[in-house]
């Protein structure tokens, strides 16, 4: 199966990046490890590096020239980013990636939990015995979070399983999800199975209980169309590395009436209307929820980033990725003594449920090489310049769900192609002979 090299003008695509230029090793530097973080194409580091030439200063804190200019920049970036997303300005919260994201809700819930916010706040409080409903495959950013939230408040929390072949149990989630859940907390694409979950039937789940929702859309904003407000999720957070952006970004998406009912988590300068020595008054959002220095040029160079996707299309970017995952997932199998993870033909455990057919996926497979460490591959496989992503991905329970403790995960992107896939499955068709393990 070939890459759709007619929507897709690769050669050019890959120009844009320069690190993909580089030799690791010796070799020519084949990245398969964008789930953990992506390249940069020169326009966001131009668009970072020329704000921070030309227009650096505090924004929404001064009167001259350049503040107004760096101001004017960052809400721009603001409804660049939104709209990628589907939203409105208003409807997104910039944080420092989608973990602050994350405990920015949980905590938020938290404060109204002990009363604290606007009477509207009330309506998010955890009491003993409510419960907490994540999934098997969440991300420990997703799921620690919601430990704490538990711990504090007395609430519950309790997990979706996950099939065998990597598929949520949606007939369990039915049954998990009750009247007594208050929150649902998932991932749209599992980091470590690269599948994309039944967003709309959870959400409906939930909102027939009246339940909020949470979605991690780390794995999903840089690879399919992504619409939020369409999906009908309360909240959703994703991260700027992730999707060719910078470090230290990302964003907070929300309903109107759900941002403007939640308590404010960090306190401080730029999210207040009136301070005295006893109290203040709060920002409406999304500024509620952006106290102090703002990371103004890594949301300029974010939104820079978008700019490129969707000059790109993110119909063909997704379109692109699905032939390589198809053409990584064919090869995969095709070597023996490899156990795919999220794949009915290989990745059988003991556990529930039986192989519920081809789920949709992103560009990533995360697998198991028998007689051989996951960090042996990864060394192996990096000497021969191919940068892949060993360890428990910050999935521990899943990975112990499948009776593993690490894997490999190979991960594509944009810019990615059928050499580079190709170029993979040789050299990892010789870790197993290399370390004794298998011909």
């Amino acid at each position: 199966m070939s890459s759709p090299a007619a929507v897709l003008d690769l050669a050019a695509i890959r120009a844009d990046f320069p690190l993909l230029g580089e030799k690791v090793n010796g070799q020519p530097l084949v990245y398969l490890d964008s789930g953990a973080t992506s390249q940069k194409p020169q326009a966001v580091l131009d668009a970072e590096i020329s704000f921070l030439t030309h227009a650096n200063s505090a924004v929404h804190r001064g009167a001259h020239t350049l503040a107004a200019e760096a101001t004017e920049l960052f809400e721009d970036a603001r409804l660049t980013v939104a709209g990628f997303v589907g939203a409105r300005p208003e409807q997104l919260v910039w944080t420092s990636g989608a973990t602050a994201g994350l405990n920015l809700v949980a905590y938020s819930i938290g404060n109204a939990s002990v009363g604290r916010g606007a009477p509207a706040s009330a309506g998010f409080a955890l009491r003993p015995g409510d419960e907490i409903v994540v999934t098997e495959t969440e991300h420990h950013a997703n799921l620690i979070p919601w430990q704490e939230l538990a711990a504090r408040t007395g609430a519950i929390l309790r997990h979706i399983p996950v099939h065998d072949d990597g598929t949520l149990d949606t007939d369990a989630a039915a049954a998990l999800i009750t009247e007594r859940t208050r929150v649902v907390a998932f991932t749209h694409v599992s980091n470590v199975l690269g599948i994309v979950n039944p967003v709309v039937e959870l959400v409906a789940l939930a909102r027939a209980v009246g339940a909020l929702t949470v979605l991690d859309a780390c794995q999903s904003a840089p690879h399919l169309p992504l619409d939020l407000p369409a999906l009908g999720v309360d909240l959703a957070v994703f991260s700027g590395h992730k999707m060719l952006g910078p470090y230290g970004i990302g964003g907070l998406y929300g309903r109107s009436e759900v941002l403007e009912a939640l308590p404010p988590f960090l306190t401080g300068g730029s999210m207040i209307t009136t301070v005295t020595l006893d109290e203040a008054q709060y920002l409406p959002p999304p500024q509620r929820f952006e106290a102090g220095t703002q990371p103004v040029s890594q949301a300029i160079a974010l939104a820079a980033a978008v700019r490129y996707l969707d000059g790109v299309g993110m119909d063909a970017v997704h379109a692109h990725e699905k032939a390589l995952e198809a053409r990584m997932g064919a090869g995969l199998r095709s070597i023996p003594g490899i156990r795919l993870l999220g794949d009915a033909a290989t990745g059988a455990a003991t556990g529930n449920g039986a192989a519920t057919g081809s789920p949709e996926r992103v560009g990533l497979w995360a697998f198991d090489v028998d007689g051989v460490h996951a960090h042996d591959v990864g060394q192996f496989l990096d000497a021969r310049g191919v940068a892949v992503r060993v360890g428990h991905h910050c999935a521990q329970p899943l990975h112990r769900r499948f009776g593993l403790t690490a894997s490999v995960r190979a991960s594509s992107a944009i810019y990615n192609t059928d050499a580079d896939v190709d170029t993979f499955l040789d050299a990892l068709s010789g870790v197993r002979s290399f370390f004794g393990a298998g011909s």
